[in-house]
């Protein structure tokens, strides 16, 4: 079986618990346009909705680095699947693990009698449920740049901000914070630096909706009043929480062992799930590691794991262990060397189970 080590190393490199070397590097993407400026106008526009050609911007599988300062650090590869969920919003589910979880979301809402896009970001981060929300404020959008600014609806930019810029075949999200209101202003939290990798998988969900329209997802001029800030730590009181996110199913995964195989419950396993397979009969196909959609990293007996608010589609699921627990590529990890296929309906469920049964050499 012509399948080698290569194969488990991109998988690895989304599990490593940091990056303390990612640095944050000025870049020529980064240069920031003066707040609240408008630039010439490229792609989708719609004067009467502050944002919406964001919705166009951020569509695809993307991956890069993160950098943070956050507990969790930093990773050198971050994947992302932005997909329409409905005419006039997009979405992308991440995990990475069973206790952090992040769901982005950009969808058109009412807000003080204006239409703006406003960002719903958040999940669970060790455990603990947390979720903000913002809405664009400063847009400038250009033949060569598109850059988006969204503060927090309550309190603004001083509380909370995310920045969105894409420029060619690069996507970059940097969020700040004043952590807690400990600090007067905002402080770097979290940048992402990503490279577009597919626009394939986004195109049936854009073709049925005929994505974007400036239409609106939800009315928030209601929503926050009495409000602090919009930031929640309980789904129960938030204004849009996932259970109300269109469109989106949820699909169980199983992995189990063959007779060779006989896992450490101290091990991990790493489940990823593609757009395109990666294997063709025997054949590795590293081209197609760039169709990564979702992840998770498990413990080797945990054996099932329900990836929630996914888009719907045709998918293809690996599970590989790490034989060594030492976090990276090597000779002697086990995978489940087949194409393994889901195909999730929109708004439905399903489960699949694929087999750990080949030791890598």
């Amino acid at each position: 079986m012509r399948i080698s080590a290569l194969f488990l190393l991109a998988f690895i490199a989304l599990a490593l618990p940091g990056c303390k070397s990612c640095k944050d590097k000025k870049a020529e993407e980064e240069e920031m346009p003066p707040a609240g400026t408008t630039g010439t106008p490229t792609g989708p526009v719609n004067s009467s909705v502050t944002g919406y050609g964001v919705l166009n911007k951020v569509k695809g599988i993307w991956n890069g680095p993160v950098t943070s300062t956050t507990p969790l650090g930093g990773y050198p590869e971050w994947i992302v699947d932005f997909r329409p969920i409905s005419e006039n919003q997009i979405s992308a589910k991440n995990e990475l693990d069973t206790l952090n979880d992040i769901h982005m979301s950009f969808f058109i809402a009412k807000y003080n009698n204006q239409l703006r896009v406003a960002f719903r970001n958040g999940g669970a981060f060790n455990g603990m449920h947390r979720v903000s929300y913002f809405l664009a404020d400063s847009v400038s959008e250009t033949a060569g740049q598109s850059y988006y600014r969204f503060s927090e609806i309550v309190k603004g930019k001083s509380r909370a901000f995310t920045e969105v810029i894409r420029k060619a075949d690069s996507l970059i999200i940097k969020s700040y914070t004043n952590k807690y209101n400990t600090q007067p202003s905002s402080t770097p939290h979290m940048t992402w630096r990503a490279r577009l990798q597919d626009s394939t998988s986004a195109g049936p969900a854009t073709a049925q909706f005929a994505f974007p329209k400036a239409t609106m997802t939800r009315d928030f001029s209601t929503a926050f009043i009495g409000q602090s800030e919009a930031i929640y730590y309980n789904a129960s009181t938030e204004p849009y929480p996932e259970a109300a996110q269109p469109y989106l199913g949820q699909a169980t995964v199983n992995y189990t062992y063959d007779g060779a195989h006989v896992p450490n419950p101290s091990r991990n396993v790493f489940l990823v799930i593609t757009t395109q397979p990666l294997l063709s009969g025997f054949s590795y196909n590293p081209a197609n590691l760039k169709y990564r959609s979702r992840y998770v990293i498990l413990a080797a007996n945990d054996q099932s794991f329900v990836f929630n608010y996914m888009h719907p589609g045709t998918y293809y699921v690996y599970a590989v262990y790490d034989n060594d627990g030492n976090g990276t590529s090597n000779s002697g990890d086990w995978f489940s060397a087949t194409n393994t296929t889901l195909t999730l309906p929109a708004a439905g469920t399903t489960t699949v189970s694929t087999q750990i049964n080949f030791t890598i050499p």
